[in-house]
């Protein structure tokens, strides 16, 4: 993974003096007053958001959100990224700001932007994974059920589903053994005609630190519709993750 700089990072919160709530991004009142609120500075060279977002709001900047905080929508459920901050995206946000210990409002503003920046590399790849991980086949990403840029935009989003994923089980390392595949390395690993791994939404994991069942039964929090494992087919020594547009979990041997 690159190198991150260090200026990347947000500097560490005051802690707050005993019983006095941590504001959220929304600016809750503290003492009286609400605390200054500021948008954030540029902060890497992906993508730096300019205001808050909330219920409501819509446009590019909450598209970028919602790829970011996609693997935090609940047991069973994923978010649409549309564009459009609708439940769906608070409820994510949310879970996203409790997950890393940031005020939970459901406002996307300076602490949880700082979060993200913390999390990312200069290609908008969270820091714990990246496009070469996601893609041993080629370095094109063509040739496979879609066009090069919905393939590795598609990888991209399959990333920040893993990191959601990564963090949950205690940020202990994942090992990504298959990303995408164009038709002829699909052919050549055997992988059926129909495979997720050709339209770059897939990522095949090895055991490590968590056994295959942990990860599968993980994976169900994290915006994945598609999960196989232990005890699905040719699925012995991997855990499969996707989001295909419908739902289908087979993993016998785990859940």
């Amino acid at each position: 993974m690159a190198w991150c700089h260090p200026c990347r990072f947000a500097p560490p919160q005051e802690r707050p003096h005993p019983g006095v709530h941590r504001p959220g991004d929304g600016g809750h009142r503290i003492g009286g007053r609400h605390p200054r609120r500021r948008v954030p500075a540029h902060a890497d060279g992906c993508y730096t958001w300019g205001r808050n977002l909330s219920s409501g709001t819509s446009g590019e900047d909450v598209r970028q959100l919602q790829i970011r905080v996609a693997g935090w929508p609940g047991y069973n459920n994923t978010i649409v990224i549309d564009g459009v901050f609708g439940a769906e995206t608070r409820d994510a946000v949310i879970r996203f700001q409790q997950a890393y210990g940031l005020g939970a409002d459901g406002i996307a503003g300076p602490q949880t932007y700082n979060k993200i920046y913390a999390l990312q590399d200069d290609d908008c790849t969270p820091i714990h994974f990246s496009y070469a991980e996601l893609n041993t086949c080629n370095s094109t990403w063509s040739g496979g059920a879609v066009s090069a840029a919905t393939a590795k935009a598609n990888a991209l989003r399959a990333m920040w589903r893993l990191e959601a994923l990564r963090h949950a089980l205690g940020d202990q390392a994942i090992r990504v053994t298959s990303g995408f595949r164009s038709v002829a390395c699909n052919n050549a690993v055997g992988g059926a005609s129909d495979s997720r791994h050709l339209y770059g939404d897939a990522a095949d994991l090895g055991s490590g630190p968590h056994s295959l069942c942990t990860l599968a039964k993980q994976a169900r929090y994290h915006g994945f519709n598609g999960i196989l494992g232990p005890g699905y087919p040719g699925h012995s020594d991997h855990t499969h993750t996707d989001f295909r547009p419908s739902k289908f979990w087979s993993a016998s041997s785990c859940f």
